[in-house]
């Protein structure tokens, strides 16, 4: 429990790395560390992270691993719809990825200001096409969220009780992330594909797009019975690594 404890305030830290000693509780933590800057209309995030990345094979090009990610949300003037797959596809499991959405059970949240912290567990996985350049993945898998509530108008324009269309609606954000597979997932997870070029041996930096699912609560149950309205943001991503530790 200290050494995740140590880890965590460590992710904090993360501008202070680059003058950390061997012995810092980095070498126990993590081998990878990154800064991750998103954009792309009206929306954005900065997240930081730190993984602990293992080489499999004879040659270890293909690297696999595990960490955390402290991602902060922020969007304007955007929509989040009715997120339970239970509604958008009308089933849940593993299936859903492949199942049609139904229109007519999506509603809308929208939030002139939406903003979300969360840390999450993640997995990162990459491999090295050349010696100075990889490629890679990486998803956020369990965690937690928090935020300040967001007042918003609700839009039932899809639903039968039309008596909630056009009305106030306060939100805050789902607590609990959980990765399950597409619109089973709860709460706000983030993710990555990207090109990294190694520009020095400890020092990267990578291009790619961030696909993040931000998610809020609402105060009360609305049509449906639900209360749990999610916005997916697809980014172009800019980040840098400090790896002082990898093999």
């Amino acid at each position: 429990m200290k050494n995740i404890v140590s880890c965590i305030l460590f992710i904090f830290q993360l501008p202070l790395a680059v003058y950390a000693q061997k012995d810092f509780v980095a070498y126990q933590c993590f081998s990878h560390l990154e800064l991750a800057l998103s954009t792309r209309g009206g929306q954005a995030a900065v997240a930081l992270s730190g993984a602990k990345l293992y080489g499999l094979g004879q040659k270890k090009r293909f690297k696999a691993g595990f960490g955390l990610r402290f991602t902060s949300y922020f969007g304007n003037n955007q929509d989040f719809v009715t997120a339970p797959a239970r509604l958008t596809s009308g089933k849940t499991g593993p299936t859903v990825i492949f199942t049609e959405d139904i229109p007519a059970n999506f509603d809308t949240l929208f939030l002139s200001n939406s903003q979300i912290n969360f840390l999450n567990a993640a997995i990162f996985l990459q491999y090295s096409i050349l010696p100075h350049l990889d490629v890679g993945f990486n998803i956020d898998a369990i965690g937690f969220s928090i935020g300040q509530e967001q007042t918003g108008t609700f839009m039932a324009l899809q639903s039968d009780e039309a008596s909630l269309h056009n009305t106030r609606q306060s939100a805050r954000p789902t607590s609990f992330n959980l990765l399950l597979s597409s619109d089973n997932d709860i709460g706000s997870l983030n993710s990555e594909f990207f090109l990294r070029y190694w520009i020095k041996p400890a020092w990267g930096i990578k291009i790619g797009y961030t696909f993040l699912f931000a998610e809020y609560t609402t105060s009360r149950e609305l049509t449906y019975t639900n209360d749990r309205f999610r916005n997916k943001a697809g980014m172009f991503m800019l980040g840098f690594t400090y790896a002082p530790f990898k093999k």
